[in-house]
Order: C-alpha cells, then structure tokens, then sequence
C-alpha cells in the first residue's frame, strides 16, 4: 500500500490481527537508519503483535526501502512529518481503537519526537535501541563514524558503511534538542536496549528512560542493536509492557 507524505509515496504496510475483531489498537513502528521496514526484527515484532491483538502499520521512511526520496536528502525534519503523517492516516482507520508509536535506532529518536509533536494521541511509544544522540552528536562535529567541523560544513558527508548524506541532515539534527520533546509527552513508555549496542546509544537510551515521567527500560543482556541473538526478549518486552 501506499501513503503520500505532501506528495512524497512512502511504501507501507499494515498487518491485522488474527482474532477477526472489529476494534483493535494499532502500533505503527518505524525503522532505523539505512533500514527498511521489513527487517527481521521488525517482522518479528509485527507477528508478535498481531498475535497479542494488535494491528501495525509499518512505512519505508523518506529515502529509504521502497519509498521515494533520496537517501542524500533525507533529514529528521523529514523523518518526522513522515511519522506524524502514519499517525494521522491511523487517526483516520475507524477500526482502531487506541495508537502506539515505536521506533527502532534512527526510528526511535523519530517515534520520540513525533510522539512529543502528536503526544494527544498516542497512548503509548516503544523506542528500541534508541538513538537520541544523534543530534548532540551533530552539535559537536561526530556523526555515524564520521568527524566534520560543526560551525563549518561540508557539502556532503560519508558516514557509516560508505553510506552519503547531504549537511542538510546535520543541519537539522544540529536544531534539535531531543529534551524538548521528550518533555512534552507525559504517556507510559518503554526502551528496549540491547547490552552489546555501541556505549554511546546505550548511554543516550539510559537518559531518555530516566528523562521520561513515566518510562521502563529493559535490557536484553547479551544482545545487539537489532536484536540477532534474542530478538524474543524484545518481542516479549514489548508485549508484556503493552499487557502491563
């Protein structure tokens, strides 16, 4: 199926629930950056919800999988008006019920700023492996492997796995001050960290979750950023928070 972001096609998917009921929640979940929505730990997350009685709505992001958009381009400025853009098109299911937001890595800073923007009408938001670093790390010149002069941009930037970004992204990422939103939305939420992810991401994951008025974190002891060893840990942290 296909979602239009201001006249952007974002490649999305929703999966239902089993149990043919009328009304269910629905939890939309958004990938990490480079990804796509049909990672593995990303499915299995979906199946795992749909088997609780959750529909999920899943998107390739600007730039990403099969969406339009160059990866160059992309920015979290664009990120974000995708993921409020799948909220509203939530909104308009009348199936639903309540909506959650998850995100993973790059996917989860996005669900923690949108989740503030449109903090109204999510009852809940999952960030796993978050990286809400990422704009401080912009602030001082450090970005995905890559080393740059904040107040003197390049034109473009190669970072992780030979991977060009335009300075637009660290423009924005340099705009952003993750604390704003974290503070504007006051609704239950859970970080799911994995204890082998790089220090700074488990770092940044640990402050969101002590920021947050109402957070659990949980970590999956031996695991990576996404999830390779016990990605049914993850699963089950999820589902056992939205039980809880």
């Amino acid at each position: 199926m296909i979602i239009t972001d201001d006249g952007i096609r974002l490649n999305a998917r929703l999966d239902m629930p089993g149990d043919g009921a009328a009304k269910c929640p629905i939890m939309i979940i958004i990938h990490g950056f480079t990804g796509h929505m049909e990672e593995a730990h990303l499915n299995a997350l979906s199946d795992a919800l749909n088997e609780a009685g959750y529909a999920t709505l899943r998107a390739d992001m600007y730039g990403h999988g099969k969406s339009e958009g160059s990866f160059r381009e992309h920015t979290l400025f664009k990120w974000m008006t995708n993921a409020m853009t799948l909220i509203d098109y939530a909104r308009g299911l009348d199936f639903v019920t309540d909506i959650y937001l998850c995100g993973h890595s790059q996917g989860g800073l996005t669900a923690i700023l949108a989740a503030g923007l449109k903090h109204e009408f999510i009852k809940g938001l999952v960030a796993l492996s978050p990286a809400a670093m990422i704009p401080e790390l912009a602030r001082n010149g450090t970005l995905l492997g890559a080393h740059f002069d904040p107040a003197n941009l390049p034109e473009e930037l190669t970072v992780w796995d030979e991977h060009t970004l335009g300075n637009n992204y660290i423009r924005v990422a340099q705009m952003i001050h993750v604390e704003e939103y974290i503070d504007k939305y006051p609704g239950p939420v859970l970080v799911v960290q994995g204890t082998e992810d790089m220090p700074d991401l488990i770092d940044s994951a640990k402050a969101a979750a002590r920021r947050y008025a109402n957070a659990r974190y949980v970590e999956i002891a031996g695991d990576t950023h996404v999830y390779d060893h016990h990605v049914d840990r993850m699963t089950a942290a999820v589902v056992d928070w939205l039980k809880g």
